[in-house]
């Protein structure tokens, strides 16, 4: 079988591991690899290439994705995705692994109801907000990442006798704040799942003030759009000389954990798997150390939900 692999849509640490374990998985049960360069652009351009060992080899400790990725405002043009179809065809590939989010797996899968193409799907975003599976590739590293750096602004909190309000990534999500929170020691967590109780906090924080706290580490996540209303608020409120520190896309970068490599290793090798037992039209979910797939429409048509196990560590919720 001819199997492509592509990204699309943001990059996350591990993909690398993936695209490299992709290409090794292949040759051993016989398949041919090819990339897609540039995502759903690249696959509307026709930047398809065959892959061969040489061109995976000392990548599995790199962030990003050496075959790119890309959102594309033409994939939603039919004329487009027929040209896609037809590069496609000239290298005679049966099947995609698409590596990206809920966004991704809708576009193949518009994709595939017209052209006799399959495709499976791996979870591949540091917002972990895929249905279905309990971690999305790169998000393990996203974690360690904002650990770090958590624990260098709490360095400079202490020192200065600062409040400090750090906003991290996850689009609509608060995954990543939230577990940030729980592991970092934060003392407020502001996430879009909990309506954060701003008077209880004030209570509380006003008393633990008044007996010696002298610093304060606050994590918002970006989807609640509350970065500035919560500095103010401890500045204005809580009387404390307050920074704010936005992440951004460090957050998507940097050497993929060993849990992410083992994760990519895992995931492609379950998606080659599904392509030969004849799935279609699926998403790897990865649950409880196992690999399984969902399929694509109970993946897109539900929303995923942060573990109540991890909701009830939080600080301040109702």
């Amino acid at each position: 079988m001819k199997i492509a692999i592509m990204g699309s849509g943001g990059d996350a640490p591990g993909m690398n591991p993936a695209i490299k374990r992709f290409v090794e998985f292949c040759f051993e049960v016989g398949d041919e690899p090819y990339f897609i360069y540039g995502g759903l652009e690249g696959l509307i351009d026709g930047k398809i290439q065959k892959a061969s060992y040489e061109d995976v080899a000392g990548i599995i400790h790199r962030g990003g994705a050496i075959i790119g990725s890309s959102r594309s405002k033409r994939w939603y043009e039919k004329r487009y995705r027929d040209q896609a179809y037809e590069n496609l065809q000239k290298n005679g590939i049966e099947a995609i692994v698409v590596l990206g989010g809920d966004g991704s797996f809708r576009a193949l899968d518009i994709f595939k109801k017209e052209h006799d193409v399959n495709f499976i799907g791996i979870p591949t975003t540091i917002d972990n907000d895929i249905y279905g599976t309990s971690l999305c590739l790169g998000v393990d590293t996203a974690l360690n990442t904002i650990r770090d750096a958590i624990d260098r602004i709490r360095d400079t909190a202490s020192t200065f006798s600062r409040a400090f309000v750090i906003e991290t990534m996850g689009r609509e999500c608060g995954y990543l704040a939230a577990v940030s929170a729980i592991t970092c020691g934060a003392e407020v967590c502001v996430i879009p799942e909990v309506e954060f109780n701003i008077d209880v906090a004030t209570q509380i924080l006003r008393k633990e003030l008044e007996r010696g706290r002298t610093y304060l580490i606050a994590i918002v996540a970006e989807g609640t759009k509350r970065t500035a209303e919560i500095a103010k608020w401890c500045e204005e409120t809580l009387g404390m000389e307050t920074r704010v520190t936005v992440l951004g896309h460090i957050q998507r970068g940097g050497n993929p954990t060993v849990q992410d490599r083992l994760l990519g290793f895992g995931y492609v090798v379950e998606a080659i798997e599904a392509l030969h037992r004849g799935e279609e039209r699926r998403v790897v979910v990865y649950n409880d150390g196992v690999f399984s797939t969902l399929p694509i429409d109970d993946v897109v048509q539900k929303n995923y939900r942060i573990p109540e196990e991890i909701l009830s560590l939080l600080n301040f919720i109702d």
